[in-house]
């Protein structure tokens, strides 16, 4: 009997593990809900369009931000084991800077900060610094984008709504 009961919370104990997820698994899936398209203004009042599309067999989440007078941008957001998120995004002044997750307690804010980047000339040459996803509810997220560039910082906020 007290190896039955054992057996029994050995089991419930590795049930539970597998199902817990980690705050970088959470916050991914969180992102996931954005699939879809969006519409809304940036900073200066003009129309952007940012897109979201599960990829990869659902291992990456692709986002493409459209409408900003320059190349569209993509950016892939990805998790790196199970408590590491990672978004690379792959912008107009042609580097890639990869940035690392943190999430809010109220898991409602993830804040992706650079950690290094590809094709760099400099480690102050202007490159995307962080950007902070604020989901509001389900048709209504923002996107607080900042880049640095030699000690300067411009920020661009872009305020979306769903496409119905």
């Amino acid at each position: 009997m007290k190896s039955l009961r054992s057996a029994l919370s050995l089991l419930l104990l590795m049930t539970a593990t597998a199902i817990a997820q980690t705050a970088a698994q959470k916050s991914f899936d969180q992102l996931k809900n954005l699939t879809g398209s969006w519409e809304g203004k940036n900073t200066q009042g003009k129309p952007v369009q940012v897109s979201f599309r599960d990829t990869a067999g659902g291992s990456a989440l692709m986002g493409e931000i459209i409408g900003q007078g320059h190349e569209d941008m993509i950016s892939m957001i990805h998790l790196d084991g199970p408590n590491r998120l990672l978004m690379t995004h792959y912008c107009g002044t042609g580097n890639q800077p990869r940035m690392t997750a943190s999430t809010s307690p109220d898991g409602k804010t993830i804040t992706f900060d650079f950690f290094d980047a590809t094709n760099l000339a400099t480690p102050d040459a202007g490159h995307m610094q962080r950007v902070v996803f604020t989901i509001v509810d389900a048709n209504h997220h923002t996107e607080d984008w900042t880049f640095a560039d030699h000690g300067k910082e411009m920020k661009e906020l872009f305020d979306l709504q769903r496409k119905m």
